[in-house]
């Protein structure tokens, strides 16, 4: 998640210059033609137009994209929330330290391993640190990692109530809470699998190079080179923004837009060592980048 004012010039070039190329080399390309080859006559309101109907649908395309993006976040909110609230519940309810402290640091694990899940990174050299080998082992058999953690909690949670360590009433309201957790990694994977529209992107991406070919035919009574960088300062607004959608629409991809998955889960970490009185609290490591993650 980009956290500065600022977004570092090299960042964005990086991501667009492609594009920044292409509209270049097709700008020169017409201003050459249009010596030696009679160039039909556009008049400057038709790429106008065009491109007025161009900024509308990449302004609604921009807004789905962050929609996107802020439910992932909105998601990882109620996660914090949730984990809080878990462990509170446990350490409220129940003084069976060899269960709760156990299912403390599992609930840590799952949130790592959930950001892990999500971005399709191996995750077990730092969940290893919170969950006992043997157990770990047996968790990787899965192919749903976090779960196989959940419903290792819960497996705590019937043992408590068994044990007389909790009643009904407070059974009920942890599995509501692990409910809760459930439904939140459910809408994450959600969001991870389904696809933005591939026909959509490539619509626009089309329609905006189209329009940026016609008003180089446009300006081509222009004399000289500022013909070519008329045009390609007028194309920079569009091929940024479609970047920058392209960028937000997929909130789980490890990149500097991302949902700040692992700094959250480091949070986690932080808050629910402290409720459980575990001394190894990780300090919080000062961030030089723009971005979090």
């Amino acid at each position: 998640m980009i956290v500065k004012n600022y977004i570092p010039l090299t960042y964005i070039i990086k991501k667009v210059w492609a594009s920044f190329l292409s509209v270049l080399l097709f700008s020169t390309l017409i201003f050459y033609v249009s010596k030696y080859i009679e160039l039909p006559v556009i008049p400057v309101s038709i790429p106008a137009f065009l491109g007025t109907s161009i900024s509308l649908v990449l302004a609604f395309k921009m807004n789905q994209a962050y929609d996107r993006w802020w439910e992932a976040r909105k998601i990882w909110g109620e996660i914090v929330n949730d984990s809080r609230t878990l462990i509170i519940q446990l350490l409220s309810f129940s003084n069976n330290d060899m269960i709760t402290k156990p299912l403390a640091k599992r609930q840590i694990a799952w949130c790592y391993a959930l950001s892990g899940s999500l971005r399709n990174t191996n995750v077990n050299t730092t969940i290893e640190k919170f969950i006992d080998a043997d157990e770990l082992k047996t968790f990787n058999k899965y192919s749903n990692l976090p779960l196989a953690l959940l419903n290792k909690h819960s497996e705590d949670i019937r043992d408590l109530h068994n044990q007389h360590e909790i009643n009904d009433y407070q059974q009920i309201q942890l599995d509501d809470t692990l409910l809760r957790l459930n439904a939140a990694m459910g809408k994450a994977e959600r969001i991870k699998n389904t696809v933005f529209p591939t026909s959509y992107k490539l619509y626009l991406h089309l329609f905006i190079f189209l329009f940026i070919g016609m008003l180089s035919i446009s300006l081509v009574g222009i004399d000289g080179i500022w013909e070519i960088l008329l045009s390609f300062l007028i194309s920079i607004p569009f091929l940024i923004l479609e970047k920058a959608s392209n960028l937000l629409q997929d909130p789980f991809e490890n990149k500097p837009t991302d949902t700040a998955m692992t700094s959250i889960s480091k949070t986690i970490e932080i808050n629910i060592k402290q409720l459980i009185g575990d001394n190894d609290i990780p300090e919080v490591e000062e961030n030089n980048k723009f971005y979090i993650l």
